[in-house]
């Protein structure tokens, strides 16, 4: 068995470094195929003594051949479990030895490849019920599946199979029952196929109702008590806040006030990283103290989106700076300092999941010396601890209230607070960090353009728009083919996947976002060019129905799966949601009946399930809706034009378009909507009379007042 890796992530840098050139195809006798690889994920197994390939006709070949059954595995750089099951399983001689014999082993990166990745979980799903990862999948050599798990341990527990048996049985099976394992194969795919006629159909839902069907399914879900929806584990779910944030613009005082109690639980709980900042990926208990510990760049980007749109609701400064924390983590920890942000950071460090953020009391009073009481009251930090005899930092009581309970000075407090931060910040930085997954994906960091520019110009922070628009001028060059065609990832050089529909989609979304926050116009020029694409790649001229994978692209056996919303938006939602916004804001009417289509393959779905399809309901009120169309004249760029954009984008407004009109006259905002139109606005108080005439300006903190 190889020996436990402590620090993983200099272990990575140490192979990639490695000259290949003299190796064998098979990587030798130190190392296995995945050793070419430049996924840090595949590099994390290309020590194991299984014989790994990367995914590809070469391994498909070999299994055809010798007629091999294939073990497709499938993880990420930062998955808890994934380590698990390779230090117990695939890095053990007996497990490889018996793979070896039987088997074609295939190993993939679900954020390289999430189309094979959605597909066989699509598969796992229909087989168990269920899914996660790792990911493994029992198939033939044409790719069809016959047999689906995740985690195992290498021994069985509890009565139950582990591994060693189940693997021993599938290769009896094969060699034994072929029969059986072709039937098994056959039923999977007719299944696949049924569900692929099924969800195709035309758009035709009362809006009104679905609305009210999916804030009642939240509301049944919802934890009063600490916030959040269901029990533990419990993931933020930004884009369930997002959409309870939207239905308080409309004014459900009741969704707003649930999606800002689950946003200050969070902020205060342990799955926040109370030093640092930035959002854990779920808590493992209801009350959002114990995380697991990973952090996912789209996390991020999404939770910063809702606490800007939470921001922008009630003014209240708690959320700007929720989205701060955010922007100072992800800038700090995440940025490549070539422009783009990195994926994650693992759980583990040293073998151990959390060991980089959690916190015995005898070395934080060493470290703070007389400080240390306040801090550690505030902090709940006991020699107790609060996690497995050790100290998750979180926060029981607001500052002001602490203050209050225990006699002490708020400002005095304050700066005792972040002085101590400070100091174990430095003290942190001495531990042998997490392993960072370098991959730069133009889906996540389309989501991180997005939210820098809106944060940028919503709070009034220029870094934030320059950190946008180097990102969008990383993505935009260095994953490029030479054709134009957007490309998947970023891994010591551009990646040959070609990017998906997600990519495409949270691409435009993050330039249109940077256009409306910068009024550059060649950010606008460059999202019209990727809804261009899409419509080229994705859209088939058949049947004019959006897929998530290229026409050009390698495809799966079948096209499994519905779009829907997980912890990343549905991508079909924000292409529709995209070529809207382009469609107002160019004045390209064409490009509604594309935002229709793209809606109509998931229409089905949505109906029978809103709760999974938010993003799509969002879509959907805006399809026949009309827009709100404020265009800007005068010089570009002048103070005055500026104080315009900031008050208009200082408030939510509903379907709104920013067109411009360059020219010397002094600066101003004419607004259009429902067919009619309004003086021009000449400043920032002209320009809210405006809005508060048309219903969208909206001001929720005299709603709030109100209740209270």
């Amino acid at each position: 068995m190889t020996t436990l890796i402590k620090d993983t992530a200099a272990h990575i840098a140490g192979l990639m470094a490695i000259d290949k050139s003299a190796l064998p195809a098979d990587g030798g006798q130190r190392f296995n195929r995945l050793i070419f690889a430049r996924s840090p994920y595949l590099l994390q197994h290309a020590e194991n003594p299984v014989d790994w390939y990367e995914w590809g006709q070469d391994a498909f070949d070999r299994a055809q051949a010798e007629n091999l059954p294939i073990l497709l595995s499938i993880g990420y750089a930062t998955c808890h479990w994934c380590h698990v099951m390779a230090h117990e399983s695939f890095e053990d001689d007996q497990v490889a030895a018996l793979l070896n014999r039987h088997f074609v082993c295939i190993k993939v990166d679900r954020e390289e490849r999430p189309d094979i990745d959605d597909f066989y979980m699509t598969v796992s799903q229909l087989m168990t019920g269920s899914g996660g990862w790792p990911l493994n999948i029992f198939m033939a050599s044409d790719r069809r599946p016959f047999m689906a798990i995740t985690y195992l341990p290498k021994q069985g527990r509890s009565g139950m199979n582990g591994l060693m048996e189940l693997l021993a049985n599938i290769a009896t099976l094969w060699r034994q029952r072929p029969d059986m394992i072709e039937n098994n194969c056959r039923s999977i795919m007719e299944e696949l196929a049924r569900l692929r006629q099924e969800e195709r159909s035309e758009i035709n839902i009362e809006f009104t109702e679905t609305s009210t069907k999916a804030f009642n399914q939240l509301s049944k879900i919802y934890d009063a008590k600490h916030g959040g929806f269901g029990s533990a584990p419990k993931f933020p779910m930004p884009i369930y806040l997002g959409w309870l944030i939207a239905q308080g613009h409309q004014g459900n005082a009741e969704a707003l006030e649930m999606a800002l109690h689950t946003l200050r639980r969070i902020r205060n709980g342990g799955i926040w990283d109370q030093l640092a900042g930035g959002v854990h990926r779920y808590s493992v208990d209801q009350r959002w103290l114990a995380p697991h510990f990973e952090k996912m760049l789209y996390d991020q980007a999404m939770l910063a989106l809702v606490a800007i749109d939470t921001f922008q609701a009630t003014g209240d400064p708690f959320f700007s700076g929720m989205a701060a924390g955010i922007f100072e983590f992800a800038e700090r920890e995440l940025h490549s300092g070539d422009g783009g942000f990195c994926s994650a950071l693992d759980a583990d460090s040293e073998g151990v999941e959390g060991r980089f953020y959690v916190w015995d009391k005898q070395e934080i009073d060493q470290c703070l010396g007389p400080d240390s009481e306040i801090f550690c009251r505030y902090f709940d930090i006991s020699s107790n601890g609060n996690f497995e005899g050790m100290n998750i930092p979180n926060i029981a009581l607001e500052l002001e209230e602490f203050c209050r309970v225990n006699g002490t000075d708020t400002a005095e407090t304050g700066r005792l607070l972040e002085r101590g931060i400070g100091i174990l910040m430095q003290q942190r930085a001495q531990r042998i960090r997490p392993l960072r997954d370098d991959k730069i994906i133009a889906a996540w960091n389309g989501l991180m353009i997005a939210a820098l520019s809106r944060g940028g110009i919503v709070c009034g922070k220029p870094d934030y728009l320059e950190q946008a628009a180097g990102a969008a001028r990383f993505i935009m060059k260095s994953l490029r083919r030479h054709d134009g065609r957007l490309l998947r990832c970023w891994m010591n050089g551009a990646s040959e996947t070609p990017a998906f529909l997600e990519d495409y989609a949270f691409m435009a979304f993050g330039l249109l976002e940077l256009y409306e926050a910068t009024l550059e116009t060649s950010w606008l020029d460059q999202a019209s060019s990727l809804a261009g694409q899409i419509i080229t790649l994705f859209c088939d001229p058949h049947t004019g129905e959006f897929v998530l994978t290229g026409l050009d692209a390698e495809q799966m056996p079948a096209r499994a799966s519905s779009d829907h919303d997980g912890v990343t938006p549905s991508a079909l939602a924000v292409t529709a949601r995209v070529l809207l916004r382009l469609a107002w804001t160019c004045d390209r009417p064409e490009l509604i009946e594309h935002a229709r289509k793209a809606l109509s393959g998931i229409a089905a779905e949505l109906e029978r399930n809103p709760l999974g399809h938010l993003g799509a309901l969002s879509a959907l009120s805006e399809l026949d809706s009309s827009p709100v169309i404020a265009t800007l004249s005068g010089p570009a760029g002048s103070p005055e034009a500026t104080a315009l954009l900031r008050a208009l984008k200082e408030h939510h407004i509903a379907r709104l378009a920013i067109r411009l009109e360059s020219s010397p006259a002094a600066p101003g905002v004419s607004i259009c909507t429902d067919q009619t139109c309004f003086a021009k606005a000449a400043t920032p108080d002209e320009l809210k009379n405006v809005l508060r005439q048309i219903g969208g300006l909206f001001e929720p903190r005299t709603v709030l007042r109100a209740e209270k």
